[in-house]
């Protein structure tokens, strides 16, 4: 009888690359005795809300993020140290279609590792054991999934492959409980969010339009979501953790947001998405996944593909010559009929096997229906998974 491995998946970058990395984690944590999470310090707090997870390992690569740790001999080795001291079995490094996962693959083989697995266009010598090659245009929560699929880690049958979080808590005592939605007006990537100017002018139409609105952002966004929020808006700016922010979204109708982390935990706990998409990257690969959404957005304008973090056009027009009458059918359309009208929660934690541990990806997390959720917007476009309404 053969024992279940012990297995080390590996997403590097930021919170919004870890919560699309989720179904993938459940689905080795379905077929493994332990299951480890080696992630970037901007990934960690995602990390530890995602199921499936026994143990987050931390670590700031020195090739990916925006400003990028110095190669540090000592830190390698240390972290050299700790995964040898893991014992695991088998390893996936998960990468985005445009990274190289061979740094990360080295690492693991030097600390003992046998068996290496990840998607790779460059040719890898000794460093996998499986060359995964991904499908053309594949989502980024997909691409990882077949990954997994394909090193013999299979979902259960009960889990349906979409985003998911651990139960977020109840933030009514933040929120109140009248219907609200939510406007995100920050990113760490600006050339993926409104001005701050384009985003203090949604929250007055909002507002304007009937909806109460809420403000999030985190702790060095406060300045930004006081000047959004003004007096149209409650500022939650840097009062919820990332477990607590999970709260917020699930209790949203829906939620404005640029492509940006909370994107991502938005359509983790089943919240429609209103994404602000400059098309500096492919929304085929990076829209939110499994939840109704709208992508606003010029996706033809001269900085699509260029991955910039800054707008290299004046005005950032792509994002902020969106129109409020554009914002607010959008809005509209997401919390019309057969939508929660009020701060209903959706994606509490369910499970179709009781006596499973919590866990093991058999339990399901906190997330919307993935089949419903496009089902309700076949009408409009039929896409992937959440079609864009």
């Amino acid at each position: 009888m053969s024992t279940a491995p012990r297995t080390l998946v590996v997403r590097l970058d930021s919170a919004g690359d870890v919560l699309l990395a989720g179904p993938a984690v459940r689905a080795v944590a379905a077929g493994s005795s332990y299951t480890a999470l080696l992630c970037g310090p901007l990934g960690e707090r995602a990390a530890r809300l995602l199921p499936g997870v026994d143990e987050v390992i931390v670590h700031d690569a020195p090739w990916v993020g925006l400003r990028p740790a110095p190669v540090d001999r000592q830190v390698t080795e240390a972290l050299v140290d700790t995964l040898a001291a893991g014992r695991f079995d088998r390893a996936l490094v998960l990468v985005s279609y445009h990274q190289s996962p061979l740094p990360a693959a080295l690492l693991l083989k030097l600390a003992g590792i046998g068996w290496v697995a990840a998607d790779s266009v460059d040719y890898p010598g000794a460093l996998l054991d499986l060359r995964h090659h991904r499908r053309p245009e594949r989502h980024e929560a997909e691409a990882a999934l077949d990954l997994a699929r394909d090193a013999g880690f299979a979902l259960p049958p009960d889990d349906d492959g979409a985003l998911g979080v651990l139960p977020p808590p109840d933030t009514t005592p933040l929120t109140g409980g009248d219907p609200y939605v939510v406007l995100h007006p920050g990113a760490a990537v600006p050339a993926r969010a409104w001005s701050a100017a384009r985003a203090t002018r949604a929250a007055g139409a909002l507002s304007a339009a009937g909806h109460r609105v809420i403000v999030t952002g985190g702790p060095g966004e406060r300045d930004l979501t006081a000047a959004v929020a003004g007096g149209h808006a409650l500022d939650l700016g840097g009062r919820t953790d990332a477990h607590q922010l999970a709260g917020v979204l699930a209790r949203a109708r829906a939620v404005v947001v640029g492509n940006t982390g909370p994107a991502h935990l938005a359509a983790a706990v089943g919240t429609p998405v209103v994404c602000l998409f400059a098309p500096v990257v492919p929304a085929r690969l990076w829209a939110p996944y499994g939840v109704p959404h709208v992508l606003l957005g010029d996706q033809e304008a001269p900085c699509a593909g260029s991955r910039a973090r800054r707008c290299p056009v004046p005005g950032h027009p792509c994002l902020d010559t969106v129109s409020d009458t554009a914002l607010l059918a959008a809005v509209s359309r997401l919390t019309g009929p057969g939508r929660p009208p009020d701060g209903t929660v959706r994606g509490a934690h369910r499970t179709t096997r009781p006596a499973d541990p919590p866990r093991k990806s058999g339990t399901r997390p906190a997330t919307g229906s993935a089949r419903s959720a496009p089902e309700s917007a076949r009408s409009a476009t039929d896409t992937e998974r959440g079609a864009t309404v």
